[in-house]
């Protein structure tokens, strides 16, 4: 969508347009809702950042319309190898393993590639308008809209659009969260790095780890792929800025290259860029202000060695887009968006130090404390990462005492099936959505006539696990995946979210309709069912 009248009150005005925003715009669009987004820059950032999504957000965007673009631009990772500075393996993740979502846990990524997909399928929509080169100089809201006021850099050129909603996916830095006057909590990590991307010459086969953190005081080191374009595979090193060296010197193509020599020499590669980030951990206090909501970079910034910086800004969008999709259709309150706050800024700050805890075993300049951490995890006594974390906070099942009850908060499995006659991925035979996954078709019987109004209501999938696919609503498992699950948590049924996360489950039949009465009754807190029907 080209321009449009200033009178038109859109849905949702988007400040900032890089992959958060991106995404973010396309899963509005194509839930039917209008988007202007305005960004400073006329052309998109040409230099690569994140270097890989994990396996849940390779669900999320495959859910939206990507899966058949994503394997074209990205590869599987390999597992993920933390050395010392003798080469004696410490810690061991391994990315390349079956995730629970499908596929490897980690996919690498060129990221202007990417975003030239992201920004092709944002383009293919008629509802989504782009003002590219438009700095916003002023927002406000009412009782009843946000609006902001943008000058075009090119021409001088002002206008005012108005919106429904407004959020604020405009970096670290965030004109939107500053004019909200919004604090950020520092989390205390603080370390400058050098990054540098190469591009192989043709034909250069480099004799490197694949994936790895070279944990040697003498120079803190990473090395990974870079993700993938037009067949060729770039790749990533990092290195630690040491405390008698100055960022100018650093960011010389003669120190890049002198960094490098072990590695990849002059004549084997090309420099895409040499320069010193600083990585810090920070986590705003407040992630919405009425009308007004932060999300990305904007909301959070982390250390990047979990590879985690961009996919905790694309749980952010789904997270909104199914609760703005509600709200913007007259099918829920606006309170429903008390709950992105109280959802997202757990598990954002749980990754913030999980992504710590990983910068903390590389950054050690010290050559006697990166001893003493040598000995720690050689000798098995080193305390070992947290886990990635689930939902603890929000619209999930409760004990009776108002505890998040098990296995609520976890993120469901994702896995092949067969279903209706068709050999597929579940989101895209069964739907996306609601979704009550039983485990067994006997289990059908434990349902009230309430609850299966309120299903129907809600337009909420309700399906078996099943020896074949022949009886209506019934699946087959082909990689086992969901009874191996249930199975796991002791569960007859789980209700999933939009979002992929679990609802709750139920033990045995019996609690089914307890499980599914605690929906209803959670949903109908923020107007969801309340008075009409949910599409």
């Amino acid at each position: 969508m080209s321009n449009a009248n200033s009178g038109v009150i859109y849905d949702v005005i988007q400040v900032g347009y890089g992959p958060v925003s991106q995404v973010l715009a396309m899963t509005l669009a194509r839930q039917g809702h209008t988007v202007s987004v305005f960004e400073l820059w006329p052309e998109r950032f040409p230099l690569p950042r994140a270097v890989c999504i994990d396996h849940e957000m390779y669900r999320m965007l495959s859910a939206i319309g990507l899966r058949d673009q994503l394997p074209t631009i990205s590869h599987p990772a390999p597992a993920y190898r933390w050395f010392n500075a003798d080469w004696k393996e410490l810690l061991h993740i391994d990315w390349s393993a079956e995730s629970i979502s499908g596929g490897s846990e980690v996919n690498f990524i060129h990221q202007p590639t990417l975003e030239e997909m992201f920004d092709a399928t944002v383009n293919s929509y008629r509802e989504v308008e782009l003002n590219l080169g438009w700095e916003v100089t002023e927002i406000r809201q009412t009782a009843g809209y946000a609006e902001v006021v943008a000058r075009e850099t090119a021409t001088g050129k002002t206008r005012t659009a108005r919106a429904k909603y407004l959020i604020g996916v405009d970096g670290a830095n965030s004109p939107v969260r500053r004019s909200l006057g919004i604090e950020r909590e520092d989390l205390g990590f603080e370390a400058d790095w050098l990054v540098i991307d190469i591009l192989p010459n043709e034909g250069v086969e480099l004799d490197i780890p694949p994936a790895a953190q070279y944990c040697n005081p003498a120079r803190p080191t990473t090395i990974v792929p870079a993700g993938i374009r037009d067949g060729r595979y770039y790749r990533r090193w990092e290195f630690m800025r040491l405390p008698n060296e100055s960022r100018e010197e650093l960011e010389l193509e003669e120190t890049a290259w002198k960094l490098l020599e072990p590695w990849v020499k002059p004549g084997q590669a090309v420099i895409q860029r040499a320069k010193v980030y600083n990585f810090r951990s920070l986590i705003a206090r407040t992630w919405r202000d009425k009308r007004i909501m932060l999300a990305g970079d904007a909301a959070h910034v982390m250390p990047p060695f979990m590879g985690q910086g961009m996919c905790a800004g694309l749980r952010d969008d789904w997270n909104l887009a199914w609760k703005l999709n509600l709200i913007l259709r007259g099918k829920a309150d606006e309170s429903l968006l008390d709950t992105y706050q109280t959802e997202r800024r757990p598990h954002a700050r749980d990754v913030i130090e999980l992504s710590m805890y990983l910068g903390k075993v590389i950054c050690i300049p010290d050559p006697a404390v990166a001893a003493e951490r040598d000995a720690a995890f050689l000798g098995g006594t080193a305390t070992p990462p947290p886990p990635f974390p689930s939902l603890v906070d929000g619209i999930l099942h409760r004990a009776a005492d108002g505890s998040v009850k098990a296995p609520a908060g976890l993120l469901s499995p994702h896995g092949t099936i067969a279903y209706g006659g068709k050999k597929g991925r579940f989101d895209d035979l069964v739907g996306l959505g609601f979704v009550l996954v039983l485990r067994g078709a006997q289990d059908r019987a434990a349902l009230s006539a309430e609850n299966l109004v309120f299903l129907e209501k809600l337009d909420a999938k309700v399906v078996h696990l099943a020896p074949d696919d022949t009886a209506a609503g019934g699946f087959v498992g082909l990689d086992g995946k969901y009874a191996a699950y249930m199975d796991a948590h002791e569960i007859r049924a789980m209700l999933v979210r939009p979002d992929f996360y679990l609802y709750g489950g139920a033990a045995g039949a019996a609690e089914i309709p307890d499980l599914v009465d605690s929906l209803a009754a959670d949903l109908k807190r923020y107007g969801i069912l309340a008075t009409a029907e949910a599409a």
